[in-house]
């Protein structure tokens, strides 16, 4: 369980729903500090970018949340008639959830999710929310779970990043750095900051569409389609195998 102190991403998020300004600082383990504003964490539907707004349309039966952060996509699915479980590893992000109406909310690392929690027809993991698979050999373990509480036409709906569609140097060294330890291109160590909270370091894992496919293969899974956006961001449907 996070600390109040390590729980930057809730902190931020609390701040959003406010409607103050709020800024996510994500610094990498090279030094590279990336900012963003948090109001895209609980905008609405309609401010959604075009692929993620498609992407809902895929959900079906009950919808497990992975990463809810301020519960934006629970609660358009919650309106569209979906039993739906927010997780989030951030106290302060369910709770946020709860305070804005989503009716099921849970502090839970995706570690720990397991069949206690019920089936799910739906895993969705939009916001590049993949990358809380973290590495190649967990995202693969992770993948066998899911197939125990999930039903048997389940989907995964999960959003990532190619890491590769990039020109910016610090970017391609951080590759060849990682390939030279033995780590995926895009599995990236990083933290959140936000004011004087910082969450622990972590890792959180980009990937290109074949790199997923590799990823997946064998699971009990497969990529069905993607969902492209006009950037290097992609969602896809996954579906179970016999």
């Amino acid at each position: 369980m996070l600390t109040d102190q390590q729980d930057a991403y809730g902190h931020l998020i609390q701040d959003a729903v406010r409607g103050l300004d709020s800024y996510e600082v994500d610094e990498r383990d090279d030094g590279y500090v990336g900012v963003g504003p948090a109001s895209m964490y609980v905008a609405p539907f309609d401010q959604w970018p075009a692929h993620q707004q498609r992407a809902t349309g895929f959900a079906q039966g009950r919808v497990l949340d992975i990463g809810a952060g301020g519960g934006r996509h629970c609660l358009h699915l919650q309106e569209q008639g979906h039993d739906v479980l927010a997780t989030d590893s951030s106290p302060l992000a369910i709770q946020t959830c709860h305070e804005r109406g989503v009716k099921h909310a849970q502090v839970v690392p995706i570690t720990a999710l397991s069949s206690r929690f019920g089936v799910f027809d739906t895993v969705l993991m939009l916001g590049n929310n993949f990358g809380l698979f973290g590495s190649f050999t967990r995202a693969r373990w992770l993948l066998r779970r899911f197939r125990g509480f999930t039903s048997p036409h389940a989907r995964i709906i999960a959003e990532s990043t190619d890491p590769y569609q990039t020109t910016a140097p610090e970017n391609l060294a951080y590759h060849q750095r990682n390939f030279k330890r033995g780590r995926m291109g895009g599995q990236i160590r990083l933290r959140i900051r936000f004011r004087a909270y910082a969450t622990p370091w972590f890792d959180y894992l980009l990937v290109s569409k074949a790199e997923m496919e590799r990823i997946v293969e064998g699971t009990g899974w497969r990529v069905v389609e993607y969902l492209d956006s006009p950037g290097p961001t992609y969602i896809a449907i996954i579906g179970r195998t016999a």
